[in-house]
Protein backbone atom coordinates (compact mmCIF):
# COMPACT_ATOMS: atom_id res chain seq x y z
CA UNK A 1 0.00 0.00 0.00
CA UNK A 2 1.00 3.51 -1.09
CA UNK A 3 2.30 6.07 2.02
CA UNK A 4 0.64 8.80 2.65
CA UNK A 5 3.52 10.67 4.29
CA UNK A 6 3.50 14.64 3.57
CA UNK A 7 -0.24 14.67 3.09
CA UNK A 8 -3.23 16.35 4.27
CA UNK A 9 -6.66 14.88 4.21
CA UNK A 10 -10.15 15.87 4.57
CA UNK A 11 -12.34 13.36 6.19
CA UNK A 12 -16.27 13.89 6.21
CA UNK A 13 -18.32 11.92 8.75
CA UNK A 14 -15.38 10.89 10.45
CA UNK A 15 -17.37 10.51 13.85
CA UNK A 16 -17.53 6.78 13.87
CA UNK A 17 -17.58 3.85 11.01
CA UNK A 18 -15.76 3.77 8.08
CA UNK A 19 -15.27 7.90 8.49
CA UNK A 20 -13.46 6.91 11.78
CA UNK A 21 -11.09 4.34 10.55
CA UNK A 22 -10.13 6.02 7.40
CA UNK A 23 -8.39 8.71 9.54
CA UNK A 24 -6.87 5.94 11.77
CA UNK A 25 -5.66 5.00 8.82
CA UNK A 26 -4.70 7.63 6.97
CA UNK A 27 -2.93 8.73 9.84
CA UNK A 28 -0.97 5.78 10.21
CA UNK A 29 0.19 5.99 6.51
CA UNK A 30 1.77 9.50 7.38
CA UNK A 31 -0.85 11.60 6.42
CA UNK A 32 -2.06 14.50 8.63
CA UNK A 33 -5.78 14.70 8.84
CA UNK A 34 -8.42 16.98 9.05
CA UNK A 35 -11.88 15.49 10.51
CA UNK A 36 -15.17 16.86 9.94
CA UNK A 37 -18.93 15.33 11.40
CA UNK A 38 -22.44 16.91 12.38
CA UNK A 39 -21.42 14.69 15.51
CA UNK A 40 -18.91 16.93 17.64
CA UNK A 41 -17.72 14.85 20.34
CA UNK A 42 -17.32 11.70 18.05
CA UNK A 43 -15.61 13.56 15.36
CA UNK A 44 -13.11 15.33 18.35
CA UNK A 45 -12.01 12.31 19.13
CA UNK A 46 -11.69 10.62 15.89
CA UNK A 47 -9.46 13.62 15.34
CA UNK A 48 -7.29 13.11 19.00
CA UNK A 49 -6.84 9.82 18.05
CA UNK A 50 -5.95 10.72 14.46
CA UNK A 51 -3.67 13.58 15.50
CA UNK A 52 -5.23 15.76 13.44
CA UNK A 53 -7.63 18.35 13.65
CA UNK A 54 -11.47 18.64 13.95
CA UNK A 55 -14.18 20.79 12.57
CA UNK A 56 -18.01 20.70 13.31
CA UNK A 57 -19.93 20.59 10.19
CA UNK A 58 -23.31 19.59 8.35
CA UNK A 59 -22.13 18.64 4.51
CA UNK A 60 -25.33 19.82 3.54
CA UNK A 61 -24.38 23.64 4.48
CA UNK A 62 -22.72 25.44 1.56
CA UNK A 63 -21.44 28.33 4.07
CA UNK A 64 -19.86 25.53 6.00
CA UNK A 65 -18.13 24.25 3.31
CA UNK A 66 -16.71 27.45 2.05
CA UNK A 67 -15.48 27.95 5.75
CA UNK A 68 -14.04 24.40 6.51
CA UNK A 69 -11.95 24.90 2.67
CA UNK A 70 -10.59 28.69 3.52
CA UNK A 71 -9.40 26.68 7.44
CA UNK A 72 -8.07 23.41 6.16
CA UNK A 73 -4.65 25.17 4.49
CA UNK A 74 -3.02 22.86 1.46
CA UNK A 75 -4.76 19.90 1.15
CA UNK A 76 -4.16 16.48 -1.36
CA UNK A 77 -7.08 14.37 -0.35
CA UNK A 78 -10.42 14.41 0.36
CA UNK A 79 -12.53 11.60 1.37
CA UNK A 80 -16.45 12.08 1.33
CA UNK A 81 -17.95 9.66 3.38
CA UNK A 82 -20.71 11.51 5.41
CA UNK A 83 -24.02 9.56 4.53
CA UNK A 84 -27.10 8.52 5.69
CA UNK A 85 -29.33 5.41 5.16
CA UNK A 86 -33.58 5.86 5.46
CA UNK A 87 -34.53 2.62 4.77
CA UNK A 88 -38.21 2.30 4.14
CA UNK A 89 -40.52 0.38 1.29
CA UNK A 90 -41.01 2.95 -1.68
CA UNK A 91 -44.95 3.65 -0.84
CA UNK A 92 -44.17 4.33 2.37
CA UNK A 93 -41.33 6.53 1.85
CA UNK A 94 -42.13 10.32 2.29
CA UNK A 95 -40.78 13.05 0.27
CA UNK A 96 -38.83 14.46 3.02
CA UNK A 97 -37.19 10.88 3.11
CA UNK A 98 -36.11 11.53 -0.09
CA UNK A 99 -35.05 14.75 0.18
CA UNK A 100 -32.85 13.93 3.06
CA UNK A 101 -31.13 11.32 1.72
CA UNK A 102 -30.60 13.68 -1.46
CA UNK A 103 -29.22 16.21 0.64
CA UNK A 104 -26.69 14.61 2.53
CA UNK A 105 -25.70 11.62 0.06
CA UNK A 106 -25.75 13.64 -2.98
CA UNK A 107 -25.30 16.87 -2.59
CA UNK A 108 -23.05 16.99 0.62
CA UNK A 109 -20.76 14.91 -2.17
CA UNK A 110 -21.60 17.50 -4.87
CA UNK A 111 -20.36 20.51 -2.51
CA UNK A 112 -17.11 18.43 -1.30
CA UNK A 113 -15.85 18.20 -4.66
CA UNK A 114 -16.81 21.90 -5.32
CA UNK A 115 -15.29 23.36 -2.73
CA UNK A 116 -12.85 21.40 -1.91
CA UNK A 117 -11.41 20.22 -5.45
CA UNK A 118 -9.69 23.72 -5.88
CA UNK A 119 -8.18 23.30 -2.87
CA UNK A 120 -6.42 20.58 -3.84
CA UNK A 121 -5.53 21.95 -7.11
CA UNK A 122 -3.76 24.82 -5.70
CA UNK A 123 -1.81 22.49 -3.39
CA UNK A 124 -0.44 20.45 -6.29
CA UNK A 125 -2.83 17.97 -6.85
CA UNK A 126 -4.16 14.65 -5.42
CA UNK A 127 -7.44 13.00 -4.87
CA UNK A 128 -11.00 12.35 -4.16
CA UNK A 129 -12.82 9.45 -2.79
CA UNK A 130 -16.56 9.67 -3.00
CA UNK A 131 -17.97 6.88 -0.68
CA UNK A 132 -20.80 5.23 -2.79
CA UNK A 133 -22.10 1.33 -2.12
CA UNK A 134 -23.00 -1.57 -3.70
CA UNK A 135 -26.60 -0.19 -3.73
CA UNK A 136 -25.55 2.18 -5.94
CA UNK A 137 -24.71 -0.12 -8.53
CA UNK A 138 -27.99 -2.16 -8.85
CA UNK A 139 -31.39 -2.30 -8.34
CA UNK A 140 -32.39 -3.50 -4.76
CA UNK A 141 -35.76 -4.40 -3.68
CA UNK A 142 -37.60 -3.65 -0.74
CA UNK A 143 -35.91 -0.26 1.58
CA UNK A 144 -33.70 0.46 -0.35
CA UNK A 145 -35.12 2.18 -3.67
CA UNK A 146 -34.22 5.98 -2.01
CA UNK A 147 -30.90 5.51 -0.83
CA UNK A 148 -29.62 3.25 -4.34
CA UNK A 149 -30.89 6.45 -6.02
CA UNK A 150 -28.64 8.67 -4.32
CA UNK A 151 -25.63 6.25 -4.47
CA UNK A 152 -25.84 6.14 -7.96
CA UNK A 153 -25.48 9.66 -8.32
CA UNK A 154 -22.70 9.33 -6.61
CA UNK A 155 -20.89 6.75 -8.67
CA UNK A 156 -21.61 8.77 -11.89
CA UNK A 157 -21.12 12.21 -10.66
CA UNK A 158 -17.64 10.90 -9.71
CA UNK A 159 -17.23 9.81 -12.88
CA UNK A 160 -17.97 12.80 -14.78
CA UNK A 161 -15.95 15.03 -12.26
CA UNK A 162 -13.10 13.13 -13.07
CA UNK A 163 -13.22 13.47 -16.39
CA UNK A 164 -13.80 17.25 -16.17
CA UNK A 165 -11.04 17.10 -13.87
CA UNK A 166 -8.41 15.27 -16.12
CA UNK A 167 -9.33 17.13 -18.85
CA UNK A 168 -9.23 20.38 -17.89
CA UNK A 169 -5.61 18.81 -16.37
CA UNK A 170 -6.21 19.99 -12.43
CA UNK A 171 -3.92 16.84 -11.39
CA UNK A 172 -6.92 15.62 -9.27
CA UNK A 173 -7.99 12.37 -9.58
CA UNK A 174 -11.64 11.35 -8.27
CA UNK A 175 -12.47 7.83 -7.41
CA UNK A 176 -15.83 6.07 -5.90
CA UNK A 177 -15.40 3.26 -2.88
CA UNK A 178 -18.64 0.62 -2.79
CA UNK A 179 -18.43 -1.14 -0.02
CA UNK A 180 -20.69 -3.95 0.39
CA UNK A 181 -22.51 -4.99 3.88
CA UNK A 182 -19.93 -3.35 6.22
CA UNK A 183 -20.31 -4.32 10.67
CA UNK A 184 -21.08 -0.52 11.96
CA UNK A 185 -23.58 0.79 13.61
CA UNK A 186 -26.04 1.95 10.74
CA UNK A 187 -26.92 -1.74 10.68
CA UNK A 188 -28.72 -1.44 14.20
CA UNK A 189 -30.39 1.90 12.74
CA UNK A 190 -31.66 -0.37 9.48
CA UNK A 191 -33.10 -2.74 11.58
CA UNK A 192 -35.41 -0.20 13.14
CA UNK A 193 -36.40 1.29 9.93
CA UNK A 194 -38.60 -1.21 8.63
CA UNK A 195 -38.30 -4.20 6.13
CA UNK A 196 -35.14 -4.26 3.79
CA UNK A 197 -33.24 -7.20 1.57
CA UNK A 198 -30.86 -6.90 4.89
CA UNK A 199 -33.79 -6.70 7.34
CA UNK A 200 -35.94 -10.20 6.48
CA UNK A 201 -38.23 -9.99 9.47
CA UNK A 202 -38.23 -14.07 9.21
CA UNK A 203 -34.50 -14.16 9.77
CA UNK A 204 -32.15 -13.48 13.04
CA UNK A 205 -33.25 -10.96 15.17
CA UNK A 206 -29.51 -9.96 15.24
CA UNK A 207 -28.65 -7.23 12.61
CA UNK A 208 -25.45 -8.54 11.58
CA UNK A 209 -26.27 -12.19 11.77
CA UNK A 210 -29.13 -10.23 9.06
CA UNK A 211 -26.27 -8.87 7.34
CA UNK A 212 -23.90 -11.51 7.23
CA UNK A 213 -26.70 -14.07 5.30
CA UNK A 214 -26.46 -11.45 2.47
CA UNK A 215 -22.63 -11.68 2.22
CA UNK A 216 -20.47 -14.78 0.28
CA UNK A 217 -19.63 -16.60 3.11
CA UNK A 218 -21.37 -14.93 5.82
CA UNK A 219 -18.61 -12.60 7.23
CA UNK A 220 -19.39 -9.26 6.60
CA UNK A 221 -16.62 -6.56 6.15
CA UNK A 222 -15.05 -3.96 8.85
CA UNK A 223 -14.20 -0.48 8.11
CA UNK A 224 -10.99 -1.36 8.27
CA UNK A 225 -11.59 -3.37 5.32
CA UNK A 226 -12.96 -0.27 3.23
CA UNK A 227 -10.11 2.40 4.68
CA UNK A 228 -7.66 0.52 3.75
CA UNK A 229 -9.02 0.64 -0.24
CA UNK A 230 -9.45 4.47 0.70
CA UNK A 231 -5.88 4.66 1.53
CA UNK A 232 -4.54 3.39 -1.11
CA UNK A 233 -6.89 5.34 -4.04
CA UNK A 234 -5.50 8.40 -1.78
CA UNK A 235 -1.97 7.20 -2.30
CA UNK A 236 0.64 7.53 -5.57
CA UNK A 237 0.25 4.12 -5.90
CA UNK A 238 -3.13 4.68 -7.71
CA UNK A 239 -2.09 7.33 -9.99
CA UNK A 240 -3.40 6.36 -12.68
CA UNK A 241 -7.19 5.27 -11.47
CA UNK A 242 -9.52 8.44 -11.78
CA UNK A 243 -12.98 7.75 -12.90
CA UNK A 244 -13.17 4.49 -11.35
CA UNK A 245 -15.39 2.29 -8.81
CA UNK A 246 -13.11 0.19 -5.91
CA UNK A 247 -16.13 -2.46 -4.85
CA UNK A 248 -15.05 -3.98 -1.74
CA UNK A 249 -17.58 -6.41 -1.13
CA UNK A 250 -16.44 -10.14 -0.48
CA UNK A 251 -18.26 -11.18 -3.54
CA UNK A 252 -21.73 -9.96 -3.11
CA UNK A 253 -21.97 -7.61 -6.66
CA UNK A 254 -19.96 -11.24 -8.46
CA UNK A 255 -23.01 -13.35 -9.23
CA UNK A 256 -25.86 -15.56 -8.03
Amino acid sequence: MGTLDGKAILITGAASGIGRATALAAAEAGASVLATDIDEAGGRDTAERAGGRFMQQDVTDEARWREVAAAAGALHGLVNNAGIAILRPLLETSLEDWRRQQAVNVEGVFLGVKHILPVIRDSGGGSIVNLSSVAGLRGNSVGLACYSATKGAVCLFTKSAALESARRGWNVRVNSVHPGIIDTPIWERMAESGPSPFNDPNASTDPAERAASRVPGGQPGTPENIADGIVFLLSDASTHMTGSELVIDHGMTAGV
